[in-house]
Order: structure tokens, then sequence, then C-alpha cells
């Protein structure tokens, strides 16, 4: 995860999908999507989409299907917005794999042509092993994308991006600390969206190493309330989360 040849930010914001279902003339559902993909056992040099989201976003939504509002690059190099249909639902039985113990769903979708440039696989998860190598540690700046309260950063769709410092400690192993508080304040809109470490030269096993060190750190789910009170922090699922519940989808041949 270290060295790697492409751009973090610009490939999730490529990656990063709003999720809508209307639930009255006047009111929708709203939450963030990000596509990876898995790759098939017998043949790594392809892989299935799979849309990962927070659990509860879908279960918010009633219906069976939902609007995925999709980007579309022309042949001039133009992104247009694509509103695309997905089942979340069938005769109410979810499409959708879902956790046992942390707040993330992922499910196999179909996208048309030209709606990704470039397809981060599962391998850009970071687990415990990331965290110790790169010592990850409170105060470490990470950024993340969402729609927060439905907003876009401009008219095809494509979410903003905002950042915040690790706010919580110990953050692994995850099986003890499945989730961290980050220094983000949440919006509805927000929750699914993914967040991540993109940092050059870091300084890790007692000195600086040169080169860009990239990953995904989590996954927003939820805003930190007291009482009532917005307290101004994200709840994030640690990734191993994340690649457990995308390991539960059905294997499939290509």
């Amino acid at each position: 995860m270290s060295d790697v040849n492409f751009e973090l930010n610009t490939i999730l914001f490529e990656s990063t999908f709003k999720i809508e279902q209307s639930i009255g003339p006047t009111s929708a559902i709203i939450g963030t999507t990000f596509v990876v993909g898995r790759p098939y056992p017998n043949d790594p040099t392809k892989a299935r989409y799979v849309l990962v989201t927070a659990k509860h976003v879908l279960d918010a939504m009633p219906g069976n299907d939902a609007i995925w509002h999709l980007r579309q690059k022309d042949a001039d190099g133009i992104w247009h917005r694509l509103p695309f249909p997905v089942r979340i639902r069938t005769n109410g039985v979810p499409s959708w794999v879902s956790h046992p113990a942390a707040d993330v769903a992922a499910m196999y979708a179909q996208l048309p042509q030209n709606t990704i440039n470039f397809l981060l696989t599962i391998s850009m998860f970071a687990d415990d092993a990331v965290f110790n190598k790169f010592e990850v540690h409170p105060g470490d700046e990470l950024n993340c994308l969402g729609y927060p309260m439905g907003w876009e950063s401009d008219s095809t769709g494509f979410p903003i991006l905002r950042s915040g410092k690790i706010a919580s400690y110990p953050l692994y192993p995850s099986k003890d600390y499945p989730t961290f508080l980050y220094d983000f304040e949440v919006f509805d809109g927000n929750s699914g969206g993914p967040v991540f470490m993109v940092e050059s030269n870091r300084n890790f096993a007692g000195s600086t190493h040169v080169g860009k060190i990239q990953f995904i750190a989590g996954l927003v789910s939820q805003q930190a309330l007291h009482v009532n009170e917005r307290l101004a922090l994200s709840v994030v699922v640690h990734p191993d989360y994340i690649l457990q519940t995308i390991n539960m989808l059905p294997s499939l041949s290509p």
C-alpha cells in the first residue's frame, strides 16, 4: 500500500456515488456508497463490482428499488450524471449482505460502461497489519467522501471531500476495537462514505520513508451523540469489517 502508481483521492472520487430512495413527494433517504472490485478466485485479473455502504442506509430504505447517482464519461472526457436504478430488495428480501456486528453492507452491482476509470480492489482495505506497520495513531489525518444533507460537489454528482483527525485510541486489534472516532462532523447523507489515508514521506519505524502510502481506513457509520447533543465526531467502522462483509458475498465464476 505504499509507492502505488495512482492517486487514491481521485480514484475514490470517481468510485463514490450517492444512493437515494424517495419516501414521499418531498423527502428521501440518502446515503453514500463506494465501489470496489472483488477478484474472481480463479482469475484475479478480473473482478466483480461490489457496492459498499453502511447497513443502516439500506435498512432505512423501505422499497425494493433505489436510484444510484452514477456518472458516465463521454468520448471527450466529460462526465455526465447518470441516474441508474438499483435493486436493493426482491420481494422484501435484501440484495445485500451485512456484517452481524458492524454497520456495513455490501452487494454485487452492475455498472454501465465508462462509469469507473480505475477499479480499486479489496486489497486497498487496511487491516491490523497495515495499521501496525505504518503506526497509524491518534492525530493522524484522514480524508472522507460523502453527500452531507445530500449536497454534491458539482452538478454531475461527485461527492464532497472533507478531512479530520483520528480522535480515539486504541485502533487495533480490530476484533477488540471495531470502530474508532474521527474528528469530522457527520450529517445525514454521509453514512457509508469511505474514510482513507493518503500521505507522503511518512515517519514510522523510527525514520522517514520517502514515497506515498494510501489505503482505505474505514467507513462512516454514524455521528457520535451525547443524549441528543451532537459532538461533531463520526464513528468509523474498521476496514477489516468491510472486508469481512464483502467476503460474505457468494463466490461467482467469471
